[in-house]
């Protein structure tokens, strides 16, 4: 296999990196506002998502895999509201851990990498067509 056939799949490994990415972005995003329905439940906590180096053995290529959808462990906001049904002792609700100005940033960064990955591919395509063109 030749070196733009494997920058090809490389730069597919970063799109399907990046579009599991801007998927757990959208939950999130959907979730904001995902709360318990009865006294302690906990509301929607925000997922997030890593990634890894893998090497394709079959090119000896680098390539990204998601690593882990994970969840993000930090602390819940709470908000009185002493008449929702999921409101403790004393009237206060948890709220999801989900910031949606960061989620924002989240998926316009994933957007640009899967753009990168999408332009990275198309040039190589381009190159492969124009090899091949030569050749005829």
């Amino acid at each position: 296999m030749d070196d733009l056939q494997i920058s090809t799949r490389v730069s597919t490994s970063g799109m399907k990196a990046q579009a599991t990415r801007l998927r757990v972005v959208s939950e999130n995003i959907a979730n904001a506002d995902s709360v318990g329905t009865k006294p302690g439940e906990a509301p929607y906590r925000r997922k997030t998502v890593s990634f890894k180096e893998e090497v394709d053995k079959a090119t000896a290529s680098k390539q990204v895999r998601v690593k882990k959808i994970g969840v993000d462990r930090s602390d819940f906001e709470k908000r009185y509201d002493p008449n929702h049904p999921a409101a403790d002792a004393d009237g206060y609700v948890q709220l999801p851990n989900v910031n949606p100005l960061m989620e924002v940033m989240d998926m316009r960064e994933a957007q640009r990498g899967y753009e990168a990955n999408l332009n990275a591919m198309q040039i190589s395509r381009q190159m492969i067509s124009k090899t091949v063109d030569m050749l005829k």
